[in-house]
């Protein structure tokens, strides 16, 4: 996790900010799903409740590269500022960005009643619980390549921490173990 590049989504009056963000994060992941990587990381350094404007990609030199060698936003650059590849400062922390999941959830619901396993009075006592044990995370709110389906991919951002954690990334960047530059 040398490098990074850094993609800055400029304000218009023709997609919301959180729109823009999810439009870029859905292509970061196509294009990650297509070279197959699971070296390169995503982190979102504007996050405070939200996720914010910027979204950074960290991994090596070549692999970064590589990631850039096709035109991979298409009709979004216009909406979005692309940077160098740039050699990651000394003496930063790392932080974990992955996937959070709610254990309770409307479409787990959904398969217990089409199953027949849950009774209607369950039902309104599983929907109560389902909204006291919701997630407040941050979230991307991308489009299903498999089914078109909008569906949300709350993130958990771990704690700082001084030393950087070797690992795999998914098709969207994150991981539990593996920790990216934090700066």
């Amino acid at each position: 996790m040398d490098y990074f590049i850094e993609m800055k989504l400029q304000k218009n009056s023709v997609l919301r900010p959180n729109v823009l963000l999810n439009n870029v994060y859905t292509q970061v992941h196509r294009r990650l799903y297509d070279m197959q990587c699971t070296t390169i990381g995503v982190s979102f350094p504007d996050y405070r409740i939200i996720l914010g404007q910027r979204v950074r990609l960290h991994g090596s030199l070549d692999e970064l590269k590589r990631f850039l060698s096709i035109d991979w936003l298409g009709d979004l650059k216009k909406y979005c500022t692309i940077g160098d590849i740039e050699k990651v400062p000394p003496n930063v922390q790392h932080r974990t960005i992955s996937r959070v999941q709610s254990t309770m959830s409307q479409s787990k619901l959904r398969r217990l009643i089409e199953r027949g396993t849950i009774n209607e009075e369950d039902v309104k006592k599983y929907k109560i619980e389902m909204l006291k044990k919701g997630l407040d995370n941050p979230y991307v709110e991308l489009v299903s390549g498999s089914n078109g389906k909008l569906h949300r991919r709350y993130l958990q951002i771990g704690e700082p921490q001084n030393e950087s954690v070797s690992g795999e990334f998914d098709s969207f960047g994150l991981s539990k173990q593996a920790t990216v530059p934090w700066f």
